[in-house]
């Protein structure tokens, strides 16, 4: 399982909404489920953040 927080945690490097997007596509291809557990506290993050982070997962 693929969770927000771990991306963020193992990804230092990764400073914007649009950068963790990105991530999270390319991570999603080793896994099955995806956890959003925190909000990502960037300043360009949308208000549809949730809807956004989905569809990067599928």
């Amino acid at each position: 399982m693929l969770y927000v927080s771990e991306i963020l945690m193992q990804n230092p490097d990764v400073d914007s909404f649009e950068r963790l997007v990105q991530v999270i596509r390319e991570r999603s291809e080793g896994e099955m489920f995806f956890r959003i557990d925190i909000k990502p506290q960037f300043e360009d993050t949308p208000e549809n953040w949730e809807d956004r982070l989905e569809a990067a997962f599928t």
